[in-house]
């Protein structure tokens, strides 16, 4: 918010009077304030005038100073403000322009992170307080009430009441489990598709599901290595390539990714593979990206990113953009996330340009996202807004604010010996995958967005390590997910007030209950997980590094 001031005065004679009041204009509410009266006996007090006007102007704006006009004033205008703490998740994606003007801003800002700008002031709690305390003093005490009119307080007690209700519903929440079996190795990934789920699996097959009935619809072979990633283009991409190939308009295609260094598109209805693209390297991880003329995204096992055109499918970029191979790619709007083995984490903008659309915003190495592992690790990304999820097979969740590079950590196990092998967002939760190398428990931890708050922890007996998970909703609100891994699972939400019990147990961990906090690096837990390894059977060996993961799939 910004404002405008200016001054109106009224002259009396007979007393020898001015009147001056202060306006000031709220261009956010849009509506005039009265701020302050003056009523001067001679027109020699102009001087303090201005004086005290200066000061009331600067209590009153002061911290909002730097959503003014930037430079020259031909930019345009600053929106947004880089918080000095780190903030929550966002509940919803914002749209795909104000993620890229929230990057100019932030560039323009120039804002470092906290953890920087907290050693640049090298001060002490007990040192005296400066000028932007005074600001921010008067900043909260023109913001003590947000625009609904609540105050901070009335607004915890709301929020806690939802977290409350929240919570009992999830605790009350019910699922049945189905198995689909067919595949006949691990199953890598899963996406799904209106009412179908599709399958990759190190057995070289992509398989199709109808969820409705659990069966198998249709074997699409053609890979000749293990199946490591899946990709679902949104229906008006689809519709385009089926009119050039002279198919339905209602067709759905998917892309899948192999260690043959093939990418094959295929039609869902007819079940057959329309185009296979070489690309010269073993594909670890893929993404359609939708902007433009719409983008299929690539990672490779060298750490190569690439990208190939939805209209030509020719090669538009080859970039090497990570040391270890490139375990997760997504988009989100204009933007691209590539994940690496390494721990590092890339962003880059989508151009829309026939040559080398994606531009490299920036580059997270593994010293600033506290993961660190060797050619076998797997980092997996979940982004929303102005951050991305991350899951490396630790104990806990790590949450990147990709503009900044602050790092925040979510407890996602009681026990060093957990490891989280998937992160995935869908309406209004976060969830983790957990697996115990100890006791070969497994389970799915569920916490509230935009506040990353525990919610419960989702298990049933015998439950398989989970490696991969796809997620939608039904037309009544009802949550469908599928996970992979050993297994192939689809779970339905059954309605709260049915009488069939489900084949889910839910339950809370009290050690769970925690924040998101602060943190600028490994901590001893996160590094001491590293000592276990999960075995081909199951079991936890001691190992240099944790990720069996990759040399499993690529094998």
């Amino acid at each position: 918010m910004f404002y405008c001031y200016f001054l109106s005065a009224a002259h009396f004679v007979d007393k020898e009077e001015t009147v001056i009041t202060v306006h000031c204009h709220d261009f956010t509410k849009k509506c005039f304030i009265l701020h302050e009266i003056y009523t001067l006996p001679s027109i020699s007090r102009k001087a303090e005038l201005r004086s005290r006007l200066a000061e009331l102007q600067l209590q009153l704006s002061g911290p909002q100073q730097t959503l003014g006009i930037v430079g020259d004033g031909n930019k345009e205008k600053m929106k947004r403000q880089v918080e000095n703490a780190p903030e929550t998740l966002s509940s919803q994606t914002p749209p795909a322009s104000k993620i890229l003007k929230g990057e100019a801003e932030s560039k323009a800002a120039g804002t470092p992170a906290p953890a920087a700008r907290q050693r640049a002031a090298g001060g002490n709690e007990g040192d005296t307080a400066g000028p932007q305390d005074a600001t921010e003093s008067a900043k909260v005490s023109l913001q003590s009430r947000d625009e609904s009119g609540c105050s901070p307080e009335e607004l915890l007690r709301q929020e806690e009441a939802e977290f409350s209700s929240l919570t009992a519903s999830w605790e009350k929440a019910r699922f049945r489990l189905r198995l689909l079996v067919g595949h006949n190795d691990i199953v890598t990934s899963v996406v799904a598709v209106d009412n179908l789920v599709v399958s990759g699996s190190r057995d070289t097959t992509v398989k199709v599901w109808h969820v409705p009935t659990a069966t198998e619809q249709k074997n699409l072979g053609g890979h000749t290595g293990g199946v490591t990633c899946l990709s679902a283009p949104p229906l008006e991409c689809c519709r385009r390539l089926a009119r050039s190939l002279s198919l339905s308009d209602k067709e759905r295609f998917i892309l899948s990714g192999s260690a043959d260094c093939n990418v094959k598109i295929w039609a869902l209805s007819i079940g057959q593979c329309v185009k296979s693209i070489y690309t010269f390297n073993a594909v670890t991880a893929l993404s359609f990206a939708p902007e433009g003329d719409g983008y299929i995204i690539t990672g490779s096992d060298g750490g190569k990113v690439q990208a190939w055109s939805w209209h030509t499918f020719q090669n538009c970029q080859s970039v090497k953009a990570h040391e270890e191979a490139v375990t997760s790619i997504q988009s989100q709007g204009p933007l691209v996330f590539s994940g690496s083995a390494e721990g590092g984490v890339s962003v880059w903008e989508n151009r829309r340009s026939e040559r080398e659309p994606l531009k490299l915003l920036h580059h997270w190495s593994s010293q600033v996202t506290g993961l660190s592992g060797g050619p076998g690790s797997r980092l997996t990304l979940s982004p929303r807004g102005d951050r991305v999820v991350l899951a490396y097979g630790r104990a806990s969740i790590k949450i990147l604010h990709w503009r900044t590079g602050v790092i925040s950590r979510l407890t996602n196990h009681s026990s060093i010996t957990g490891v989280t092998d998937c992160v995935h967002q869908t309406g209004g939760i976060l969830i983790g995958s957990c697996y115990d190398l100890a006791n070969g428990e497994s389970s799915l931890n569920l916490f509230s967005l935009p506040q990353c708050r525990y919610l419960a922890s989702l298990t049933w007996p015998d439950a398989p390590r989970i490696l991969c998970f796809a997620a939608w909703t039904t037309g009544s609100g009802d949550h469908r997910w599928v996970t992979g891994g050993r297994d192939l699972i689809v779970w339905e939400q059954l309605p709260s007030s049915g009488k069939n019990r489900g084949d889910v147990t839910v339950k809370r961990n009290s050690l769970m209950d925690t924040t998101v906090l602060e943190s600028e690096g490994d901590t001893e837990e996160d590094e001491d997980t590293n000592d276990y390894e999960d075995n081909e059977d199951g079991g936890a060996e001691e190992d240099g590094s944790p990720g069996s993961w990759l040399r499993c799939v690529l094998q």
